[in-house]
């Protein structure tokens, strides 16, 4: 089976999990993309964005996907990370220089705390603008961007 079959089945099997949540709606620990559950402070350096997530013990979160890469550290906790690729286990301390468009599922092991950077080089500082600029809805639109882009 080529890596491209398998990464689009994968792929398929996260959206069809998303949709699922979506149609029940979010509840026991699991949410889709930002939400109170699992509070985010935002603040910001010249040029960077710096997003920090806390999630309780045995809570999901489907994030969003990101059109470009960059990085994130897990500074308390544990965490398994499933993506279209692969599935990884982190705990903290620890870093991670994250792909451009990933959609991933993240599962708190134990009460975990995580930091995005994000480049940020015109100092924007409306979240819902900066979201905007740095993820996408769909991999469809990934793709179009990566076409686009000439990646």
């Amino acid at each position: 089976m080529s890596k491209d079959l398998v990464v689009a089945q994968k792929r398929e099997m996260i959206v069809a999990l998303e949709n699922e949540l979506i149609a029940k709606g979010e509840g026991d620990g699991i949410v889709i993309g930002n939400s109170e559950a699992f509070p985010l402070t935002h603040s910001f350096s010249e040029g960077v964005y710096i997003r920090e997530m806390f999630m309780g013990k045995n809570g999901i979160v489907i994030g969003k996907i990101h059109k470009n890469d960059h990085t994130w550290f897990l500074m308390k906790g544990e965490l398994v990370v499933a993506t279209d690729e692969k599935t990884s286990n982190y705990i903290a301390p620890c870093y991670v220089n994250a792909p451009a468009g990933a959609k991933r599922v993240i599962t708190a092991i134990e009460d975990s705390v995580f930091v995005n950077v994000f480049p940020n080089p015109n100092n924007l500082r409306d979240i819902e603008k900066l979201e905007k600029i740095l993820t996408c809805p769909t991999y469809e639109n990934f793709e179009t961007i990566k076409k686009l882009k000439n990646i």
